[in-house]
């Protein structure tokens, strides 16, 4: 897969299959999107690729928006690249691109830098300052300036349309079953192993903490059932988001106690797969409390099939 960011350096020598939009998650509607966009150029002789944007326009519309993401970019680009697509196009989302009328986007972005030949266009897909593009100004622009266009419907799965949002949503609820079903993968975190206040050790349960994107959308504060890879490595894992409220904690942390396991890890890169929820963020009365609750997450994460 060929990456380009901001239209500097390459760009595609094939006129462009082109699907525009955020891509956050690229879930199960999305792959749908870039298979589409795989098997028209493969028959036409184009280049499937896909134009989003960074930071996401929410951001850049309102700063203030907490707004956090599925993946971040390097997630978003590895996501992209297994469902083979040929060429991602990255813009940073500034005040001159905003500023594109509907009609120059389409004459400006789409025609004159990325040759596109066939655009593919979610539901409810708007485009350009003030919202002034929109599929309508797509069918009456594409016989114009040589491209065709088609819109898609929303996949569905259990009676829900698949998108971002949802999938944010289930993730908040710490439905990670759900938001693992619509993205048609395990959710997953990364960061770097950072040292914590080393509580877990004095209580045979020693974790990890992992320093998280700030961008990255954390599922709701609990007890997980993990995958873990480190150093190459898969292991079973219990992983902890929240404040450690039983010590008095005030931040909120992510931690993983990695099964059969015994190695120093601090400044090495570790990824977690959520698989399953234990439960809700819990305040016990003291340690030993804890260690029994920890004891039979222990055992249920022992017995989940992996």
């Amino acid at each position: 897969m060929i990456i380009t960011e901001n239209f500097v350096g390459s760009l595609s020598e094939n006129p462009l299959a082109l699907s525009i939009g955020m891509f956050d998650g690229v879930h199960l509607g999305h792959q749908s999107i870039i298979q589409k966009l795989n098997t028209i150029s493969d028959a036409k002789n184009l280049k499937s690729a896909i134009l989003t944007f960074w930071p996401h326009p929410r951001k850049v519309f309102n700063p203030t928006d907490d707004l956090k993401l599925l993946n971040t970019i390097e997630e978003k680009k590895y996501l992209l690249q297994k469902n083979g697509l040929h060429h991602l196009f990255l813009k940073e989302f500034d005040e001159d691109f905003r500023n594109l009328k509907g009609e120059e986007f389409v004459k400006q972005i789409l025609v004159e830098k990325l040759q596109v030949k066939h655009l593919i266009v979610g539901y409810d897909h708007t485009f350009g300052k003030n919202r002034s593009g929109d599929f309508s100004l797509l069918k009456k622009m594409g016989p114009e300036l040589g491209f065709e266009v088609e819109q898609v419907e929303a996949v569905s799965y259990k009676e829900v349309n698949i998108s971002s949002t949802q999938i944010r949503n289930a993730l908040s609820d710490g439905n990670v079953i759900f938001a693992n079903e619509m993205l048609g993968y395990n959710y997953s975190l990364s960061g770097t192993v950072v040292h914590g206040k080393k509580i877990g050790r004095t209580i045979g349960y020693p974790t990890a903490n992992i320093e998280v994107d700030d961008l990255k959308l954390l599922p709701n504060k609990g007890a997980y059932i993990v995958d873990v890879f480190v150093k190459n490595q898969h292991y079973k894992g219990m992983l902890s988001i929240g404040t450690n409220p039983t010590v008095n904690g005030t931040n909120v942390s992510v931690e993983v106690y990695i099964l059969d396991f015994d190695e120093d890890i601090y400044g090495q890169k570790i990824s977690v797969n959520f698989r399953d929820f234990l439960h809700e963020e819990i305040k016990f009365n003291g340690l030993e409390e804890l260690m029994i609750r920890l004891d039979e997450d222990k055992r249920l994460t022992s017995e989940f099939s992996f």
